[in-house]
């Protein structure tokens, strides 16, 4: 065969030796198998793809699903849908590239991320690869920088959040930050879920609203799923919630829609009580998912440790949970003032003397 770069054929090449050195090279069986099959098309390949993905043993998860299918539908399938797997090139996927959701920085790395993650296991289906090498090989493409910095709320600014909620409304927002929980998991968080006698809520599901269906599952993760201390200042505030505002029994939700008790409650509602109050706290920037994020840093500026940070949050990786650190710059800042006490206090103990 024939390639179209260098880089190419090195990659071919490179992928080859692995199979002789696992002892799975087979070039005769590889041949007839190719002469003998049809090779389908770019989206013929990728709808299976979709529909059978699985990451880690687990079935995607519907908000991930929703999301490949658009990306395909309106960034990849336009391009490649119609040509044969194994007849697109690396030029064609550079072209590609260099055109495809102009402006738009975030879809973009999405979109190749999706289209080298099909061709990868296009290159390694077993017994028959349908295509020789990967062509999707840019350097950096499915990456993107944070388009939105978050800054935490202060103290000062929650406070006046929660106080301009209404009352059913005060619990979700102080949790969401002290507790640092998700919209999906406030929202499928049930009676039986907090635990008076042990002062912690139990985070066992979360849900996602998907073409307008609410679908509940387990968290997107093992460590997702966590029992978190709620800070013994909230208490009451638990209790009286419970009493007021959720219906009887253990499978009663905490934060149902406003007009059904046993409806899930839809983002826009909340959007509606949450973006008034945001902006009385001058804080028209922060998203319901920053208050998250600021349970976070105020979880690091009592000393938590990196894996007590990622136990709280529900992340498997210490670079999930490093990125709520902001703490780290504050806690710098007192360091500083504090080396400058050292200095000043010997200043003044040498002059006593």
């Amino acid at each position: 065969m024939t390639f179209g770069s260098k880089d190419d054929a090195i990659a071919w090449l490179s992928a080859r030796r692995a199979e002789i050195e696992m002892q799975v090279w087979a070039p005769e069986v590889a041949a007839r198998g190719a002469a003998s099959r049809t090779v389908p098309t770019f989206q013929a390949y990728a709808d299976v793809w979709l529909e059978t993905r699985k990451t880690k043993g687990r079935e995607l998860r519907p908000t991930t699903r929703s999301q490949y299918r658009m990306l395909l539908d309106k960034f990849i399938y336009p391009t490649f849908g119609e040509s044969r797997i194994d007849k697109i090139s690396n030029e064609d996927v550079n072209d590609w590239y260099d055109v495809v959701a102009p402006g738009r920085e975030t879809i973009r790395a999405q979109s190749y991320s999706l289209l080298r993650t099909i061709f990868a296991s296009a290159a390694s289906e077993r017994p028959h690869p349908l295509i020789p090498y990967n062509p999707a090989h840019i350097r950096g493409a499915g990456n993107t920088k944070r388009a939105h910095h978050v800054q935490p709320a202060t103290l000062e600014e929650l406070r006046t959040i929660v106080e301009e909620l209404p009352d059913r409304y005060k619990l979700m927002a102080l949790l969401a930050a002290w507790c640092a929980m998700r919209f999906g998991e406030l929202t499928e968080l049930r009676r039986g879920d907090i635990d008076l006698r042990t002062n912690r809520v139990k985070i066992r599901r979360g849900v996602v609203r998907v073409d307008g269906e609410f679908i509940v599952g387990a968290p997107k993760s093992d460590a997702g799923s966590r029992d978190v201390a709620i800070p013994p200042h909230l208490m009451p505030l638990v209790k009286d919630h419970l009493s007021k505002y959720t219906a009887a029994g253990r499978d009663a939700l905490l934060f149902p829609a406003s007009t059904d008790d046993n409806r899930h409650m839809a983002p826009a509602t909340l959007y509606k009580v949450y973006y008034p109050a945001r902006k009385a706290a001058g804080r028209e920037d922060l998203r319901w998912h920053d208050l998250r994020h600021t349970g976070a840093v105020l979880a690091a500026q009592t000393g938590a440790t990196l894996a007590e940070l990622m136990g709280r949050l529900g992340h498997t990786t210490p670079g999930a949970a490093m990125r709520y650190q902001h703490a780290a710059a504050d806690r710098d800042a007192e360091i500083a003032k504090r080396l400058s006490a050292l200095v000043e206090t010997s200043d003044a103990n040498a002059r006593l003397e």
